[in-house]
């Protein structure tokens, strides 16, 4: 496997009831800040490695973050997605953070549109790769595999801790294959994740981020799907602020039509259809990703900041 950095800063910030959310930084510590939601399932350290190295000379600042259940992330789930967002802006705080953009891939999408609804004085934009869409009330889309967690939802909530306790066993059981085991899953993808996954960069963060954001704990994919099934706590008409939307035409997670869906829905958005690609496209186009979130919003740049300071004052 190829090798793969540690982040540039990891660690973990005191929440709200006691609780700890773990992060991974890359790039620069001053930089414009990016907070990097995970997909479904994912840890702090599921972002590109391509991104990673590009941080740093682009001044930006990104910061993945785990879910509760999730790496050093202790174990809770939150009232709905919307409830996600007060220990975001305190995370915010404890890293000096005063405003972001955010990126959340699938199951990330949901908590990053909750933080446009919930925190327009603090986000500048946000951009959504292959997100999920709601399950219930006037805004839910029909269809797609999110409809079997729908289904499964009672057994969710009465066997949630028990299912979360098996799957960090089962994932346990399976790490000395690990690699094995996501070539196994590439073989029966559609192409454009069966062509991302066979490259040794995508191979190696995927297999990066899992082994070490299991290491203690494998619970946040069940608290996910069982907060899919809920209302979300918000609706996409309260996310004010602009949303940048990706979406692969050959998604077979989450229709590309969820994305359409969705999208209609927000007052400032935009969709761009990843053509031929399916439900990690995203990924791939990463860096044209956080191209289009930068335009969005101030941005204050080191050569910006270095002009103002040789501005003679009086």
């Amino acid at each position: 496997m190829r090798n793969v950095e540690r982040p540039a800063l990891e660690g973990t910030v005191a929440v709200r009831d006691g609780r700890r959310l773990s992060f991974a930084e890359y790039g620069s510590p001053r930089g414009a800040a990016i907070v990097w939601m995970h997909g479904t399932p994912g840890a702090r350290r599921q972002i590109p490695l391509e991104v990673r190295a590009s941080a740093l000379a682009n001044d930006v600042r990104i910061i993945g973050i785990d879910r509760p259940g999730i790496g050093s992330s202790t174990p809770h789930l939150y009232d709905s997605i919307s409830d996600w967002t007060g220990d975001l802006e305190l995370l915010m705080d404890a890293l000096a953070i005063d405003t972001c953009r955010l990126i959340g891939l699938s199951g990330g999408g949901p908590y990053v549109l909750a933080a446009g609804a919930n925190l327009p004085h603090r986000v500048h934009g946000v951009g959504v790769l292959g997100g999920v869409a709601p399950t219930t009330g006037p805004d839910a889309a029909d269809g797609g595999i999110i409809q079997l967690a729908v289904h499964l939802a009672p057994l969710l909530r009465v066997a949630r801790v028990p299912l979360g306790i098996a799957l960090t066993q089962a994932i346990r059981l399976v790490k000395p294959f690990a690699g094995t085991g996501l070539d196994l899953y590439a073989a029966f993808q559609p192409p454009g994740d069966k062509n991302l996954l066979s490259r040794p960069e995508f191979k190696a963060m995927f297999l990066d981020d899992l082994l070490n954001g299991s290491r203690f704990q494998t619970s946040a994919p069940i608290n996910d799907l069982l907060l899919f099934t809920r209302h979300w706590g918000f609706s996409p008409a309260d996310v004010s602020v602009p949303v940048r939307w990706w979406h692969g035409d050959d998604d077979h997670i989450v229709p590309f039509r969820h994305g359409e869906h969705v999208v209609g829905l927000l007052p400032d958005a935009t969709l761009t259809t990843i053509d031929g690609e399916s439900h990690l496209g995203g990924l791939g186009i990463a860096e044209d990703v956080i191209s289009t979130l930068m335009e969005l919003g101030p941005r204050r740049t080191r050569a910006r900041a270095a002009k103002r300071r040789e501005i003679p004052s009086g």
